[in-house]
């Protein structure tokens, strides 16, 4: 048996901290407590089906609103409008520690790592974590750990077309975006497309950024990009690691 990763917190899902939850919401801010909501369970037919389509294609495309719930989804999209408007969210960069650059060229998002510290993210925490147990027992990817950040995109930022982790180094195995975003058209732009594994200049899926929509794809072959965003864009991006030391969370 797996020694568990994360042990949830109950409510309050905010309370009064001189740490991390602070930046969450500060002194002056009334946060909606996570009441309980219908949930669909993480079946093993459903993680049947996400190892199938990560084998078969190296990524794909659902709707988790039943499986997460309204309230839990509402309450995470509360949590990074809070950090977006009080500037709590750092500029995002391309790679970690040492090789950290931030090239608004590439990409303009802004980004909060999320540490598990509120019920709402120890909720999405146990979600992340029986995805990782679903996906090792079906691939055997060996996948220790994950991490994961909000982010938000303000009108007209970006990010170019990239993968998640350079091949071969085996710490970035899968990625997972969450997407908290209501009433998402399409011309309200942002975007994220999908390119072939096999030729990174042909277009193979795109998904809007809908409130419960998720991707999940190999993070070192599938190239994605999120196109310019027309309005604000809020989201979860997950990665499941191979690695067991933590590097600092810094981009």
């Amino acid at each position: 048996m797996e020694t568990p990763v994360i042990i949830p917190i109950n409510d309050p899902l905010i309370t009064p901290l001189h740490s991390a939850q602070d930046a969450v919401a500060g002194s002056d801010v009334q946060l909606m407590h996570l009441t309980p909501d219908q949930q669909a369970p993480v079946s093993e037919d459903w993680l049947d089906e996400l190892a199938s389509g990560l084998s078969e294609h190296g990524w794909m495309s659902l709707d988790v609103r039943a499986r997460l719930g309204a309230n839990l989804l509402a309450a995470l999209k509360q949590e990074v409008q809070i950090l977006d408007r009080t500037d709590a969210m750092k500029k995002a960069g391309i790679g970690r520690g040492r090789d950290l650059v931030r090239d608004r060229s590439v990409r303009r998002d802004k980004i909060a790592w999320l540490q598990g510290i509120t019920a709402p993210q120890a909720a999405l925490f146990e979600f992340f974590e029986s995805i990782r147990q679903g996906l090792n027992q079906r691939l055997f990817l060996g996948l220790k750990r994950f991490e994961t950040h909000y982010a938000t995109y303000h009108s007209g930022d970006f990010y170019k077309q990239h993968l998640d982790s350079f091949k071969g180094r085996a710490s970035r195995v899968v990625s997972l975006v969450l997407y908290l975003n209501e009433d998402w058209q399409a011309t309200d732009g942002g975007a994220l497309e999908v390119f072939n594994r096999d030729n990174d200049q042909e277009v193979c899926g795109t998904v809007l950024p809908e409130a419960g929509r998720m991707a999940l794809f190999m993070s070192e072959e599938v190239p994605h990009e999120v196109l310019p965003a027309n309005r604000t864009r809020y989201s979860l991006a997950c990665w499941f690691r191979q690695d067991e030391v933590p590097l600092p969370l810094q981009g």
